[in-house]
C-alpha cells in the first residue's frame, strides 16, 4: 500500500539563496570525495549521507551545455529516455513545483519566479530563465504534469530524474522520469519494473541491499531526504551511452588507459510530500584519469587497488 508519509511532518527546507551566482564561476561539489564514493574495501552499499537543503540540485560551468546534450537526447530518444505512467503523472507536477521552487530561491539570479493574480481573479505560477530566455506559466497549483512537467524540468536543471513508488504489493516500482544521461541503459528497459527486476544485472544487489534499500524508502520522510554516490570507468564522454556498453560480450576496449574516464553520478533520494512518490536525482560528472591523475595521483591508485583486490564480479560490473 502506497502510504504518503510527511503530510504531518515539517517541510524540507529552502536553500540559501546565492545573489551573486553566475555560471562563469559555478563549481559543484568534487562528486568524488563527495558521500566516500571511493572506498576499501570495496562492497555493495548505500553509503548515504543527510541531504543538506542547499545540495539538491548543484549548477556547473557546464550548464548550458548539460541543456543542450539533454535536449538533443530527448528529440533523437523520445520515449526511451522522458516518459511516466499514469499513476506518476500527477507527481510530475509535483516534482516540478518543487524543482521551480528550489531553483527560482538558490539562483535568483538565473530564474524568476512568475506568480501574479489576474483580473478574473486567477493565480498563475511559473518561472522564467535567464539563461535560455525561456518561460513557463500556469494556473496556480495546477502545473503541467506527465511528459509535460517532466520537459520543463530538462529545461532548468542539469540533473536526470527517475521516478519509482510502492504499489499494492508492497514493492517499489519504477513508474517514470527524464533520465538522458543514463551511459548504459535505457528508461524505456526500467519503466514499470520492480526495484528487483531493475537490479538484475547489478552484482549482490538483490542478495543483500534490496530488502533493507525497499524498507528505507518505504520509511523515508519527505523533510528528510538523503544523497549518495556512485562510479564507474568509461572510456569516452558521451553521457547519454558509452561506448563501452556496447561492446559485445568479451568485446575489449581497447583506448589507453590514461584516456579513459572515471564517471561519478551523485545521487540524491528524496520523497515528494503529497504523492508519495520518490525522486531519484542523478547529476553526472566524467573526469579523464590522466587528469585526475595529475590534480589527485592517489585517486588512480585507490582506483587500482579497488579493482585488483575486489570481488571480480564487482569490479567487472564497475568496468563495463
Amino acid at each position: 500500500m502506497n502510504k504518503v508519509q510527511g503530510a504531518t511532518s515539517a517541510p524540507f527546507p529552502l536553500p540559501d539563496p546565492l545573489p551573486d551566482f553566475s555560471l562563469e564561476n559555478a563549481r559543484t561539489r568534487d562528486y568524488i570525495y563527495v558521500n566516500k564514493t571511493l572506498r576499501y574495501p570495496y562492497y555493495q552499499t548505500m553509503a548515504h549521507q543527510p541531504l543538506s537543503p542547499n545540495n539538491w540540485i548543484e549548477l556547473s560551468a557546464s550548464y548550458e551545455w548539460y541543456l543542450a546534450e539533454k535536449k538533443r537526447v530527448i528529440e533523437e530518444q523520445g520515449k526511451k529516455v522522458i516518459d511516466s505512467l499514469p499513476e506518476n503523472d500527477a507527481a510530475c507536477g509535483e516534482l516540478l513545483e518543487l524543482v521551480v521552487e528550489f531553483m527560482t530561491t538558490r539562483y535568483p539570479t538565473l530564474f524568476d519566479r512568475l506568480t501574479e493574480t489576474m483580473q478574473d481573479g486567477k493565480e498563475l505560477d511559473g518561472v522564467y530563465s535567464h539563461v535560455t530566455k525561456e518561460r513557463y506559466q500556469w494556473v496556480k497549483s495546477c502545473p503541467p504534469e506527465g511528459v509535460e512537467g517532466l520537459k520543463i524540468i530538462s529545461r532548468l536543471t542539469e540533473n536526470d530524474f527517475s521516478m519509482a513508488r510502492e504499489r499494492e504489493d508492497g514493492h517499489i516500482y519504477f513508474v517514470g522520469g527524464l533520465v538522458a544521461f543514463p551511459g548504459s541503459y535505457l528508461l524505456s528497459e526500467k519503466i514499470g519494473k520492480s526495484m528487483h527486476d531493475v537490479h538484475v544485472p547489478v552484482p549482490h544487489f538483490n542478495q543483500k541491499l534490496l530488502v533493507s534499500v525497499e524498507r528505507a524508502l518505504k520509511r523515508m520522510d519527505p523533510s528528510a531526504p538523503f544523497e549518495r554516490s556512485s562510479w564507474e570507468i568509461v572510456d569516452d564522454n558521451n553521457l547519454f551511452t558509452h561506448n563501452i556498453a556496447q561492446l559485445p560480450e568479451g568485446g575489449k576496449c581497447t583506448v589507453d588507459p590514461g584516456d579513459m574516464y572515471l564517471r561519478v553520478d551523485r545521487q540524491v533520494l528524496r520523497k515528494l510530500p503529497r504523492s508519495g512518490v520518490i525522486a531519484f536525482t542523478a547529476h553526472p560528472i566524467i573526469k579523464r584519469m590522466r587528469d585526475i591523475k595529475q590534480d589527485s595521483p592517489l585517486v588512480p591508485a585507490l582506483l587500482a587497488k579497488i579493482l585488483e583486490e575486489s570481488p571480480k564480479d564487482l569490479t567487472d560490473y564497475k568496468v563495463e
